[in-house]
């Protein structure tokens, strides 16, 4: 089939083969590189939030708590700021108001916590689950599908590691008086050191993120695609006026002089292979010109004469 096909037809559909294949092959790398930076991106992002909570946790733990421990027993109600996981869960809720950080989520999911604001979820206690199976896991990722779109996690295991933590949580009767006030004695109970009671979870979405990647993908799909389009216009003007424009003038001379007509001649308007062939099928011309005149001397004499 392509046998019948023309010179420039043949030429054409290589060059959009070509095209096809590149735009294909730039799409498919730009998706793979621009879902990798996305991911890098919210990674960073949630990196940085959770080792600043842990920052707060620190500080609550060693700077807040000393000087308020003692009042846990005198005060009609519990003093929460004592608390690392409160004082982390409020320093975020005020960022949250800032709109830019609206959808962003901060939790310590406990499987049995005081505050039942920090009740894990289904999918919250899979990953403590997971954190209590395998105690050498120091942290887990991944994406997570909420009606609101995709958001990137970041979860890192609670555990007590101190004997204070106990006073808290151990049994009601050992508990300040102000936590049993505010919070009573059916929750928070029962924990044990170096136990993994809960995990530190860090949300951040992902849908926005991978949104801007795929528009961005798309724009310079279409940069590409444009620049290609370009390419492949002046490509096929260039070969139109160099190579088909003078081989088809070059075909309809040689059909003239098959039939025996003799008066053309074959332009050499360049010295590339297309004015070399001219200029040999001008030599041609000349010695097919002088057979035919040594073959038939006699009409050769009548045009002399």
């Amino acid at each position: 089939m392509l046998r019948n096909f023309k010179l420039a037809a043949k030429l054409n559909l290589l060059l959009i083969a070509i095209f096809l294949t590149t735009i294909i092959a730039i799409g498919l790398l730009l998706s793979f590189l621009l879902e990798r930076n996305a991911e890098r991106i919210v990674t960073e992002k949630a990196l940085l939030l959770i080792e600043t909570m842990g920052s707060v946790r620190h500080y609550t733990s060693t700077q807040v708590n000393p000087e308020l421990a003692s009042r846990l027993e005198t005060e009609s109600q519990f003093l929460p700021q004592t608390v690392p996981g409160y004082s982390a869960r409020e320093v975020f809720e005020e960022l949250r108001k800032r709109p830019e950080y609206s959808d962003f989520f901060y939790k310590e999911a406990t499987l049995n916590p005081t505050n039942l604001r920090d009740k894990a979820d289904t999918f919250e206690t899979d990953v403590v689950t997971t954190f209590q199976q395998e105690s050498s896991l120091k942290e887990k990722i991944g994406f997570r599908s909420l009606p609101s779109g995709d958001i990137f996690y970041i979860a890192r295991p609670l555990a007590v590691t101190k004997e204070s933590c106990l006073r808290c949580h151990s049994t009601p009767s050992a508990a300040p008086k102000s936590q049993l006030a505010t919070y009573g004695d059916q929750y928070g109970f029962g924990w044990k050191l170096n136990e993994i009671v809960g995990a530190q979870m860090i949300s951040v979405p992902a849908s926005k993120v991978f949104e801007d990647a795929r528009s961005l993908q798309w724009t310079a799909i279409g940069i590409v695609t444009f620049f290609l389009v370009v390419a492949l216009v002046v490509l096929n003007l260039f070969l139109k006026w160099t190579v088909t424009n003078p081989l088809q003038a070059m075909a309809q001379l040689a059909r003239q002089i098959s039939m025996g007509d003799m008066s053309g001649e074959f332009p050499q308007a360049s010295h590339d292979e297309i004015g070399i062939l001219a200029a040999s099928l001008n030599r041609m011309k000349v010695s097919l010109q002088m057979a035919m005149e040594m073959l038939n001397p006699d009409a050769s004499q009548d045009t002399t004469s």
